[in-house]
């Protein structure tokens, strides 16, 4: 795997997006008795740029895969990712948006849920850029 392949993009997109989701939940759970406001608010820009620019990767890398056309197990895998990653934000965020908006507590039990299944998507990503032939 060289630097400059679209496989490489994509696998660097998927650690992105993992280390992204998972240190952002760290950050969420963790961090908040351990910064101050400042730099809570430093440490959650961080994690969103991360995200966005690993979202920017994986459009690149596959913009670029698909120029080589994508092999039927990799596209499969791609399918998957999707799949989970629409599931996830479903559940993660949509049970924030009602604890916020609606104070429905019990929900909350729904979030780690969705986090796990975001995870999830960018393993299944990292799997399938490793398995990609150059």
């Amino acid at each position: 795997m060289t630097l400059i392949s679209p496989r490489f993009y994509l696998l660097m997109a998927a650690v992105g997006g993992f280390l992204s989701v998972s240190l952002g939940a760290f950050g969420a759970h963790t961090l908040q008795g351990f910064l101050t406001v400042e730099k809570l608010t430093t440490y959650e820009t961080a994690n969103r740029y991360l995200m966005y620019h690993s979202l920017a990767l994986l459009a690149i890398s596959l913009l670029l895969l698909s120029q080589s056309q994508l092999q039927r197990q990799c596209a499969d895998r791609l399918k998957r990712v999707a799949g989970l990653w629409t599931i996830g934000c479903s559940v993660f965020s949509g049970s924030l948006y009602i604890l916020c908006l609606a104070d429905i507590r019990w929900l909350v039990w729904l979030t780690p849920i969705g986090g796990l299944l975001l995870l999830a998507g960018w393993v299944l990503l990292v799997q399938a850029a490793y398995r990609y032939p150059d």
